[in-house]
């Protein structure tokens, strides 16, 4: 009985957080533009699923994936675990033995962001707008393969302390580097794919993971160590579309320097990203 009150109590607070966004929308089609609102059945209809759903994720998060997240970090992080031989004494961990950490990491942030639904909606429109020269997949995996890179290093950085400033300036550097040398119609798309793996599916497992880590490695502030893995999450993932883009546009490159675009094939449509 006391779960049910605590999910009602997450969808009444949903409801009330996306009422305002609700208001805003229908007073902009019906004061500013005049019109009614077509279908407004289907759309109340619509507009409960998704308050019901939102309030039942939010509060599944706050129940299961957050304590996962940080139970996780804890176990993985235990001297035991990582040093058996050390039968429980106090020693000095490197952070080569922390590497299942850094598997977890990389698990971690590419599953979520594959199921991230901000994700699958650009990379649907992406594909819809490039007429498919983008593959909805092949974004959603690069994207993912740079949030995991991203978070493995920043779970990395958490474990030897060093500063985080240095990361994300070198990551920066790199990105302006390869935005010079990118295919022009990649480049925005990247950018924004930066922005969408940080939504509802992977922040939490990432912030609940970074803190996990921060509170049970030796000599880690919680406050200072504890975040920064979703910066790691938005900045990778431009990195890694625009390095597929790249690695898709010499290979075009080469096969066009092999004459292949002579063969009868040479009036099918390019492959697509």
């Amino acid at each position: 009985m006391e779960t049910l009150w605590l999910a009602l109590g997450s969808i009444a607070s949903t409801v009330r957080d996306v009422l305002p966004i609700a208001a805003i929308v229908i007073g902009f089609q019906v004061f500013g533009l005049r019109q009614p609102v077509r279908n407004m059945r289907q759309v109340a209809i619509g507009f409960v699923y998704v308050l019901l759903g939102l309030g039942l994720f939010l509060f599944g998060l706050e129940k299961a994936l957050f304590p996962l997240g940080r139970v996780l970090a804890e176990q993985l992080t235990r001297p035991d675990f990582l040093v058996p031989e050390a039968g429980g004494a106090a020693v000095v961990i490197p952070w080569t033995e922390y590497y299942w950490v850094y598997i977890f990491a990389f698990a971690i942030g590419f599953s979520t962001t594959i199921a991230e639904p901000s994700l699958i909606a650009v990379a649907m429109k992406a594909e819809e707008v490039s007429a498919g020269a983008i593959h909805t997949w092949g974004l959603r995996v690069a994207v993912a393969l740079g949030v995991a890179g991203g978070i493995s290093l920043g779970a990395y950085r958490i474990v030897v302390g060093d500063p985080i400033h240095y990361y994300i300036i070198a990551g920066y550097v790199i990105v302006v580097i390869q935005t010079a040398f990118a295919p022009r119609t990649i480049v925005p798309l990247a950018y924004d794919s930066g922005g969408v793996t940080t939504s509802t599916v992977t922040v939490p497992l990432v912030a609940a993971l970074g803190l996990g880590l921060a509170e049970t490695v030796p000599g880690r502030n919680p406050l200072v160590d504890g975040f920064g893995l979703i910066a790691f999450a938005s900045l990778f993932p431009i990195m890694s579309v625009m390095a597929y883009a790249q690695l898709a546009q010499w290979r075009q490159n080469r096969e066009r320097h092999n004459g292949n675009t002579e063969t009868p094939d040479a009036q099918a449509p390019k492959r697509g990203l």
